[in-house]
């Protein structure tokens, strides 16, 4: 898909990167679910400075109008950081947000095949490599609280742990303490969620 560089843009943000000010250009909200392509190659420029190369040619970042109660979200398979529309209001935020969010996909990228903890040792590690060492798992911008109920509950068939869910699993999704513990990390079918409860 090609790049469309010759949009024009809203505005102009100045935000803090490290020592440096760099200029990032931001979508203004008429631009809902749009890449950002400054953001973009600054997402590059820092996963390059972590050793991952590879994943830095395809990684996309785009704001999005579908998240509400998240700040950002990152989506490893799809090489996709998304930004939410939000974060326009709390403009020192978004670089921060972003490295978070880099920081999933940089752990993701180091462990490789074996699976980790959303904001476990890994994502940890990665948020010093980033410079924001002190990250949290959350942020506490006052955005929207879900209220959805978890219509749908999985148990884990080995240590009958419960996993409630808003909507239903449509993949092979397993335990992972199970698969950690007895499978050095790697998804095992003997612990694959089953569904036990599903409200209407």
């Amino acid at each position: 898909m090609q790049l469309l560089r010759q949009l024009e843009f809203g505005f102009r943000n100045t935000f803090a990167v490290g020592n440096d000010d760099v200029g990032a250009v931001i979508t203004d909200r008429r631009y809902n679910n749009k890449r950002n392509v400054d953001l973009e190659e600054l997402a590059r420029d820092i996963l390059r400075a972590n050793g991952a190369d590879r994943i830095a040619t395809q990684l996309r970042v785009e704001w999005s109008s579908r998240l509400k109660t998240g700040a950002g979200r990152a989506d490893y398979r799809g090489k996709l950081i998304s930004l939410n529309l939000r974060l326009f209001d709390y403009p020192d935020e978004i670089d921060r947000t972003l490295r978070h969010e880099l920081a999933h996909i940089l752990a993701q990228f180091r462990a490789g095949r074996r699976r980790v903890l959303p904001h476990g040792v890994e994502w940890q590690q990665a948020c010093c490599d980033l410079g924001i060492g002190d990250e949290k798992r959350c942020h506490d911008l006052p955005f929207l609280v879900s209220r959805r109920a978890r219509r749908y509950l999985y148990k884990c068939p080995n240590c009958q742990r419960d996993f409630p869910r808003v909507r239903r699993i449509k993949r092979a999704v397993a335990c992972l303490a199970c698969c950690r513990a007895h499978n050095h990390g790697e998804f095992n079918a003997r612990f694959r969620l089953r569904l036990v409860k599903r409200s209407s």
